[in-house]
């Protein structure tokens, strides 16, 4: 996944989980990503990794709950990482909650709302 750069002490060596009271003592591991570019799941590869039937994953695309609606003629359905974030998002209130499809419709776009707010909210900070 990543590696540390050569010389630069990042870890202690006494294992700090062991000892009773670890509060005021840090560890430190320093990782570089291989590739920072966004990863692609195609329809079948994203279904896979949520748990989810493709067939599902096809209905809440055309229910526009992945934000604008993907579904288009002759084009293949693509997801990102943050697509499949919301989709177990998506997951965990249908088992846990048993949300409804309407209902899922509506938090997802509220959801949506939040996250436009917050980085709005950002930008104005950081003015």
């Amino acid at each position: 996944m990543g590696a540390t750069r050569p010389n630069l002490p990042v870890q202690t060596k006494k294992p700090i989980m062991n000892e009773s009271d670890f509060s005021d003592k840090y560890s430190l591991m320093l990782i570089r990503m291989a590739d920072a570019s966004r990863s692609r799941y195609t329809l079948e590869e994203t279904a896979r990794l949520v748990g989810i039937h493709p067939e599902r994953l096809r209905h809440y695309c055309r229910l526009g709950l992945l934000g604008e609606t993907r579904e288009e003629m002759g084009i293949e359905l693509t997801f990102d990482d943050d697509a499949l974030y919301e989709l177990r998002r998506i997951k965990h209130f249908r088992e846990r909650h048993g949300t409804s499809r309407k209902t899922l419709r509506l938090i997802c776009g509220l959801w949506n709302q939040i996250e436009k707010l917050q980085a709005e909210l950002r930008f104005l900070r950081s003015r």
